[in-house]
């Protein structure tokens, strides 16, 4: 019998499949299906182990979307511009463009030493000028209809990157890539007007099957609220205040500024004027994070002067307090120490009056004392002729009476603010703008485009808020495109997140030479309906791309108006010992080591079984040799059908049927965990089936016409170890590929069980499996016999906080 030996087989299919376009893309497609991975940064030495979970994921999927009768796209390019790809060269001291074309050139050996059906034909690169070119034209095209314009103000600035960040790239008053505190300075910046869209923005995530926790980040970062701009009246002129909650309003007890905003100068009183001033300049050298941090010591200045407050005619004192913001509403606040916490915070350190006007189970006249701050609903009480009144009908009312006084007018306010994309960085798209001293900044024409990116030897960052293109005279110095004058090319360069804001409009026709995308491929490829990546893009990549495609939908460039239609995300993969894998630590696991001693599709299978696709979980080096024993097993399995003798029809007969049972319900179990992302009980399903179909066969001893149910099996396993199940079905006397087969099908007859087999899961790890009858598997009786089982009680502690129940495929508890 044949030894399996993946060194040898995995090459040789890879070459072959290659060569003969097994997986090119379709011309015209008839049934799509665009399965796409967000493209990495080609920035380190080479793929962790992290990255193929999800590349793993997509090809099992784009696999079995060509067996189900699609035509699939499936790409894969390179985010290659922007600071992670700067700061690795710079680490090094090899030029950008030549360290991020060796680690292209690296990450593309490893993807495909991994057997991944990409369509290499389609292969972008950000940092390529036939990309970037149109990456500067759809900023033209921004520019032209108001959604892209230069502004001054205070900036995040990064030190050690010596660049600006986005308010999106700044967590926790530190820079999102390598950690520093970020500090302000004062810079004239570009921003995309990314506001203009906050309302579909939230309201087209309904639309999309993503998961909630990512919509929920996105929602809470654009930050609606529905609420109501207030005045009140002061010496210097009316105080116009932002809220959410004008139901409170006569629990205002006073007022506060942010130091920033234009009447602080005005109301303060002269005696006032040198502490306010120096409480303001303090504040402004902090950061918006650190200011408005829940656990920060409340800090404030009083400013000498009082608002009326339009509800009662009371006069109220206006402070000045960093933690409002003046990017947030009007800047101004009313302040209700009742009814917020950090109002209430800095009213019992100012010594400040407390007022309740909204009661909860404690309202007025009851003899249980309230406890405050009380931020919720409740019924209205010191509060004139709205006492006795829910608060959410007072609100309304409050505010349409003080509307017929022209003093209050409905409003809704916003978190989310302009995307600042200016970088004064040297490796990035060049922003494709002309300053002219007569004409203003002008777009570069199309005819002109791309402004490609100079070759300097003096690429390192500056520090002095200008970038290191400042320095090339020769790519500065230009003539105005409008009067023909000398003028001055823009020397920032973009954020890479509007190079990755579009690729995927790209794919469809990436060699497209008169356009960004070819409309026609648009039609017929997009939306994605498949796109896989990281949590961490959340709020940054995946708001900036739905922006963008919304943009150019209205300049009637696109057809859609949602990028991908569903998206899943990945979790972690961890070290042994449960860390975060890092080569510091030394507990970083190369991918390269692992396909070495056992192969690419152990790998494959590994990295999809080790756990909930969409949970951390940490690498385990006995898991992975289990992954191999069993792909040995197919093997041996293959190889004993292989050699098989014809025996006597009866048995044959009777291990048959066994055999369809086998097959028909793997086939039933596999499909649904693809199509619900449950890979690791798919690679589960494909071990049991084996265990099935070798029990059957063990009745009779391997028969030459038990070779079908095993093809079957071969091609569920085919898209989880795509090189052992070519190599097996070639050898059963195949000349087509095993991908150019279709899905088994199920004989429903055959699987009509009288009991179900559940797996049992305690915070993702299976930890028992249920026989139960296949006409009760309702969630109560399932979870019921769960909690009864004697491995469940083990290990979890007390009752589920959670319960996550598959119909008759799985149950999680999570404790």
């Amino acid at each position: 019998m044949k030894r399996y030996d993946p060194q040898s087989i995995e090459p040789k299919w890879q070459e072959i499949w290659e060569k003969a376009g097994v997986f090119k893309t379709p011309a015209a497609p008839k049934n799509k299906q665009y399965v796409l991975d967000m493209f990495p940064y080609p920035s380190g030495d080479g793929l962790h182990t992290g990255h193929p979970r999800g590349y793993t994921a997509t090809d099992v999927v784009s696999h079995y979307r060509r067996y189900t009768g699609h035509d699939v796209l499936h790409p894969m390019g390179w985010d290659a511009f922007g600071l992670p790809a700067e700061n690795a060269a710079i680490k090094k001291g090899v030029h950008p463009a030549e360290n991020t074309a060796k680690n292209v050139e690296r990450f593309r050996e490893q993807l495909k030493r991994l057997g991944y059906s990409y369509d290499w034909d389609r292969e972008v690169n950000t940092s390529d000028p036939d990309y970037y070119k149109w990456t500067q034209w759809i900023f033209t095209e921004l520019f032209k209809a108001g959604l892209a314009y230069r502004g001054a103000g205070q900036q995040w600035w990064c030190p050690k990157d010596k660049t600006v960040l986005a308010n999106e790239q700044v967590i926790d008053g530190r820079c999102e890539r390598c950690g520093s505190e970020v500090t302000k300075k004062e810079l004239t910046q570009w921003y995309f007007k990314i506001t203009e869209y906050a309302d579909e923005l939230i309201d087209s995530l309904d639309e999309l099957d993503w998961p909630e926790p990512i919509k929920a980040m996105q929602r809470n970062w654009i930050g609606r609220s529905e609420g109501a701009e207030v005045m009140f009246e002061s010496d210097t002129g009316p105080i116009t205040a932002y809220t959410t909650r004008p139901d409170t309003l006569f629990g205002a007890t006073y007022m506060v500024l942010a130091p920033e905003h234009g009447l602080v100068g005005k109301l303060t009183t002269k005696d006032q004027v040198a502490e306010v001033n120096r409480y303001v300049e303090t504040a402004k050298r902090e950061s918006d994070i650190a200011r408005t941090a829940e656990d920060r010591e409340k800090t404030g200045v009083f400013t000498g002067s009082y608002a009326t407050n339009p509800v009662n005619g009371e006069k109220i004192p206006v402070w000045v307090a960093d933690y409002v913001l003046a990017t947030y509403g009007t800047g101004a606040i009313m302040a209700v120490p009742a009814h917020d916490v950090r109002d209430h915070e800095f009213a019992k350190k100012f010594k400040l009056e407390i007022r309740p006007v909204i009661g909860g189970p404690a309202a007025e006249g009851s003899d249980e004392e309230m406890v405050l701050p009380h931020s919720e609903e409740g019924v209205m009480f010191n509060s004139d002729k709205y006492d006795g009144l829910p608060s959410d009908q007072a609100r309304e009312k409050i505010v349409a009476d003080l509307e017929k006084k022209n003093v209050a007018k409905p409003k809704r306010g916003y978190k989310l603010r302009d995307w600042l994309i200016s970088r004064q960085r040297y490796w990035g798209t060049p922003i494709p703008i002309i300053h002219c001293d007569n004409c203003g900044p002008q777009p570069v024409p199309e005819k002109d485009l791309p402004v490609e990116l100079p070759d300097v030897k003096d690429y390192l960052p500056t520090g002095d808020g200008r970038s290191p293109l400042a320095k090339a005279t020769g790519f500065v110095e230009t003539t105005c495109p409008k009067c023909g004058g000398p003028a001055e090319r823009e020397t920032d360069t973009m954020d890479t997140f509007a190079d990755s804001n579009w690729y995927f409009l790209r794919y469809p026709n990436p060699r497209q030479k008169d356009g960004a995308f070819d409309k026609e491929a648009l039609k017929q490829w997009l939306p994605v309906d498949t796109y896989v990546g990281g949590a961490e893009h959340a709020v940054l990549h995946l708001l900036y791309a739905r922006f963008w495609t919304k943009a150019l939908a209205d300049r009637k460039y696109l057809g859609f108006r949602e990028p991908f239609k569903s998206l899943r995300n990945q979790g972690l993969i961890m070290a042994e010992d449960g860390r975060k894998m890092s080569k510091s630590l030394g507990n970083v696991v190369n991918p390269d080591d692992v396909i070495e001693a056992f192969g690419a599709d152990t790998f494959r299978l590994f990295e999809l079984f080790i756990g909930p696709f969409n949970q951390d979980a940490a690498w385990d080096t006995r898991g992975i040799e289990g992954c191999y024993r069993f792909l040995k097993r197919v093997w041996v399995f293959g190889q004993s059908l292989l050699e098989a003798t014809d025996g006597p029809d009866q048995e044959t007969d009777i291990a048959e049927a066994g055999l369809e049972r086998a097959v028909s319900k793997a086939t039933k179990r596999i499909t649904a965990s693809i199509e619900q992302f449950r890979f690791n009980t798919a690679v589960s399903g494909l071990m049991e089936a084996l265990n099935d179909l070798q029990e059957q066969t063990a009745k009779t001893g391997p028969r030459p016409a038990y070779r079908p149910y095993f093809e079957r099996y071969l091609v569920l396993l085919s898209p989880f170890a795509p090189h052992l199940a070519e190599e097996l079905w070639r050898e059963l006397d195949h000349e087509e590929s095993i991908f150019t087969q279709g899905w088994p099908a199920i004989d429903e007859s055959a699987v009509a069980d009288d009991t179900v087999t559940i797996p049992v899961q305690v915070n993702g790890k299976v930890r028992t499996t249920l026989e139960l009858p296949a006409d009760g598997l309702s969630e109560e009786t399932v979870t019921k016999a769960a909690l009864a089982d004697a491995s469940v009680k083990k290990h979890l502690s007390g009752k589920p906080k959670k319960v996550i129940y598959v119909e008759g495929e799985l149950l999680n508890l999570v404790g």
